[in-house]
């Protein structure tokens, strides 16, 4: 009847066979005869059967409903989240949210995610190693935003059940070294993010950047993290020291603006005296009063791609599809950041004013 949606108990009348032998072939398993194979195959292809992802996914003990691992204190991941939900509505799916917060377990939050049977998950920048996020892929299908999956030498088990989205965060990281030596800097550190997401090749993009402009000897590394707190910290500790550099990038805008509000209230000048760069471009980095240069990634986009994969890995009939999406990094270039002050060497005091 027109309108009607075909069944597979129609496949199986058409072909004559059972509706259990249908749903055998249909999914992959053995048990028929080739020639039955290729018969069934054909009818559900002439009458336009298609299986029902709803109906498979309730089978496997699943939902339609996407669950979200995120960092409650981070911007940035907040606006993936707010681009997660349009998305995920828009192909008949709902959202879960569970927190990662400072003194709970990561496993306690995705734990959460899968007692309430979400049929996959998207995970924010988790922190759990690599082993432990393949366990939980031979659960349910995981789909990991902001982390590169592939581990050296043996890339293809390490993707086994995993997908990935992330921005090419060496690129965006060159581009911002690039602008900041052109400009003419030459003492340019890098106060890193510590184990988050991305930080690794960010460090070692920042050491490879540096050595292409020859700078080498000046490129020096600063153990932070995504935290205000962290780049409050590493602010403190160059102040302390005789000389500032000319330029910091820092491993996201949180840090940033850590970094930022520490300076301003010791009386550094941001850019005439000292410029500073971000990584992120979060909503408060466009504020006026902070005006950040900051590296873009692209949260709609990194949001679009987790659905529509994290979608394709539940209704797969293994859930075993493998991508690792990378978007572009754009910089943006804002009011922190502007060519190096006439005199590097000149000493800054040591005073600084706390919060």
């Amino acid at each position: 009847m027109a309108g009607i949606r075909p069944t597979m108990a129609d496949v199986a009348v058409r072909a004559g066979v059972s509706r259990t032998l249908v749903s055998f072939i249909l999914s992959g398993k053995p048990g028929a005869s080739e020639e039955t194979r290729r018969r069934v195959l054909e009818v559900a292809d002439q009458i336009g059967y298609r299986p029902d992802a709803a109906a498979q996914l309730l089978a496997r003990g699943r939902s339609r409903t996407i669950g979200v691992l995120m960092d409650v204190r981070q911007p940035f991941q907040a606006e993936l989240v707010t681009n997660i939900y349009p998305a995920a509505e828009s192909v008949g799916y709902e959202v879960l949210l569970s927190a990662n917060l400072p003194h709970r377990d990561e496993s306690v939050s995705i734990e959460a995610l899968i007692s309430h049977r979400c049929g996959g998950l998207i995970l924010l920048g988790p922190t759990s190693d690599r082993i432990r996020l393949q366990a939980l892929a031979e659960r349910v299908p995981i789909v990991i935003v902001g982390r590169h999956m592939v581990a050296p030498g043996d890339p293809d088990q390490q993707l086994r059940g995993l997908s990935s989205v992330r921005t090419a965060d060496a690129k965006g990281i060159r581009q911002a070294v690039n602008y900041l030596a052109e400009l003419g800097h030459r003492e340019i550190h890098h106060v890193d993010g510590g184990n988050g997401p991305g930080s690794t090749e960010r460090r070692r993009a920042y050491r490879a950047a540096m050595r292409g402009h020859g700078l080498a000897a000046n490129a020096r590394v600063i153990a932070g993290a995504h935290t205000e707190e962290a780049g409050t910290q590493a602010a403190r500790a160059m102040l302390a020291e005789p000389v500032l550099p000319t330029a910091i990038l820092a491993g996201n805008d949180r840090c940033a603006l850590g970094l930022l509000d520490v300076f301003t209230r010791a009386g550094v000048q941001v850019p005439s005296e000292l410029s500073l760069i971000g990584f992120d471009d979060s909503h408060l980095s466009d504020y006026p009063l902070i005006d950040l240069t900051t590296v873009h990634q692209d949260a709609a986009g990194m949001a679009r791609h987790a659905v529509r994969l994290a979608v394709e890995m539940m209704e797969e009939d293994d859930g075993k599809v493998h991508h690792d999406v990378v978007l572009e990094p754009k910089l943006v270039v804002r009011g922190t950041t502007a060519g190096p002050r006439a005199a590097p060497e000149v000493q800054r005091s040591t005073s600084v004013v706390s919060k």
